[in-house]
């Protein structure tokens, strides 16, 4: 048991995957899951362990941007042994060709700052994804009907973003989405030696302003979570 996790020792798996809301931690575990366990509900970040064709798995909430999802990648690999971890949640399209309800598998996450960057201080660390991971998820990916793009995205600070001249930056540079908590996962799982990745759904679009009625977006994101689960246990 941690401060921000009231699991017991061996509650957790070795293998996590990461939504940032708690809700959909636990929709994920109801649908995917064989016989999903509550393990945590401190603060009321849901977090569940259960099966998945054999393979033990665990399904944590992280909430919503980098230094809440610090705490609880922290704690997880710290103190309960996990050695994979998956970010699946939403993001923003960035580029023409990314569509609404697409999957994002993020190879890199760049960032303004992050919780880690002061460790840095001048060095510009690249975030990026295990290749294991990444070769996997895309294989996973090719098996389905589902549009999928493979790149790099950015990691905000900020939702509600007010710098219209970076986003043109970002798009020139060819990232395909913005989210708020990949850069530092990869940048934990460096530090510690262990395996992460992100898959990401496209809910909206910074561009077009279209956007996915919140009914849809639980319904839509189904691929992106069994191409998580496949590419863990590839």
């Amino acid at each position: 048991m941690t401060i921000h996790i009231g699991a017991e020792p061996g509650q957790i798996a070795e293998t996590v995957l990461m939504p940032g809301d708690p809700y959909r931690a636990k929709w994920a575990a109801e649908t995917f899951l064989e016989s999903p366990e509550l393990v945590n509900e401190t603060r009321g970040m849901l977090g569940f362990t259960g099966h998945w064709r054999g393979n033990r798995v665990t399904i944590q909430g992280s909430g919503m941007g980098m230094p809440s999802l610090s705490i609880y990648a922290n704690e997880l690999i710290r103190d309960f042994g996990a050695k994979t971890l998956i970010r699946i949640g939403s993001c923003g399209g960035m580029q023409e060709h990314v569509a609404l309800r697409d999957v994002i598998i993020a190879m890199t996450a760049s960032a303004v700052s992050t919780p880690s960057a002061t460790i840095f201080r001048e060095f510009a660390f690249a975030p990026c994804a295990d290749w294991s991971l990444l070769q996997a998820a895309a294989a996973a990916a090719g098996r389905r009907e589902v549009k999928t793009h493979v790149g790099g995205i950015y990691s905000s600070d900020v939702f509600y973003d007010e710098r219209p001249d970076l986003n043109e930056q970002m798009v020139r540079h060819g990232i395909l989405g913005v989210e708020m908590e990949a850069a530092e996962l990869y940048t934990l799982a460096a530090r510690y030696g262990c395996r992460a990745l992100a898959v990401l759904t496209v809910s909206d679009h910074l561009s077009t302003g279209e956007a996915l009625p919140a009914a849809e977006r639980q319904s839509s994101f189904g691929d992106m979570v069994e191409i998580a689960l496949e590419a863990a246990f590839a």
